[in-house]
């Protein structure tokens, strides 16, 4: 176990190596992380141009002028907003750093990136101004109905991101979007995607690669006005997310913990008195994104 953390109440970054062994897991975990660029973020935040149109050549005549184009530039600003999530324990790993430091590593990514993903596609509401999501983008059904196809939408998807200047060159699925894939037919009623023999995964859909992450996923209807998000296809070169700091912990054994449980009743914890602690981990994480190169993927009933 990496020296430096202690179980009373202190906050600590946490040694590097633990940071970005913990940072790496989270991304193994998040669909979109996998698929989306990485840059460095500083705390006041990052102005990032964007390019909006290509510059278009034209033929010319010996001797004649050459035609001057401008491309077209906008800037996305990028700001990092602050996540956390507060993990309890019982008490009986201070007699094992190494069992703590292995619960800590398994289960922060994966609170972490659902979160993370599912603020992203827009299945919950954004922190606050300059966090881009793709919400607002167009959405194609992957749904079997109606002598269609989940490959019909997922080739919609793929002109429809060429119309706007990108190329799809990945898929990030929730369980549910890849079940879809899964038990995917043609019009003939064979299987559409099959998946490798040693791992069980689809290698790939036009083309492009697919990751796969639980936070893909927004509850919905089979109505085209209400539909699930199951999946995001996308131009992830037009994509980008970053990260102030590395993630600081802070441990308790002294606090009163309040949540809400699955019978949406409140509960209340007093670590001290029930032989627990508890772990807070925070990080600030921007993200920005050029909307129009994306598609969200849905299970309505295709119109």
């Amino acid at each position: 176990m990496p020296t430096g953390i202690q179980t009373n109440r202190t906050a600590v970054a946490l040694p590097t190596d633990v940071s970005q062994e913990v940072m790496q897991l989270a991304r193994g975990e998040s669909a979109i992380m996998q698929l989306a660029r990485r840059i460095p973020l500083p705390g006041r935040g990052l102005s990032i141009p964007t390019i909006t149109a290509d510059p278009e050549a034209e033929w010319v005549d010996e001797t004649a002028s050459k035609p001057v184009k401008n491309p077209g530039v906008a800037m996305k600003i990028m700001k990092g907003h602050k996540m956390a999530v507060i993990l309890p324990f019982s008490t009986e790993f201070r007699r094992d750093l190494a069992a703590l430091y292995d619960n800590i590593v398994a289960r922060l990514p994966g609170a972490l990136a659902m979160k993370f993903d599912r603020t992203v596609i827009g299945a919950v509401q954004a922190p606050g101004e300059n966090f881009g999501t793709l919400a607002a983008a167009t959405k194609q059904s992957i749904l079997a109905a109606n002598n269609f196809t989940a490959y019909d939408g997922m080739v919609a998807a793929y002109e429809n991101i060429s119309t706007a200047g990108g190329i799809l060159n990945g898929f990030a699925m929730g369980p549910q979007g890849y079940g879809l894939l899964l038990s995917a037919q043609d019009k003939q009623g064979r299987p559409l995607f099959l998946p490798n023999s040693n791992d069980g995964r689809i290698p790939g859909v036009l083309g492009a690669q697919i990751t796969q992450g639980r936070g893909i996923y927004k509850a919905g209807a089979a109505s085209p006005a209400t539909p699930a998000i199951v999946g995001v296809a996308g131009d992830w070169r037009q994509a980008m997310y970053g990260m102030v700091e590395d993630i600081r912990i802070e441990f308790s054994d002294q606090a009163t913990l309040t949540y809400t449980d699955e019978q949406s009743q409140t509960v209340t914890i007093n670590l001290w008195q029930r032989n627990m602690f508890a772990v807070k981990a925070e990080f600030e994480v921007g993200f920005v994104a050029n909307v129009n190169a994306f598609n969200l993927l849905t299970g309505a009933t295709p119109t």
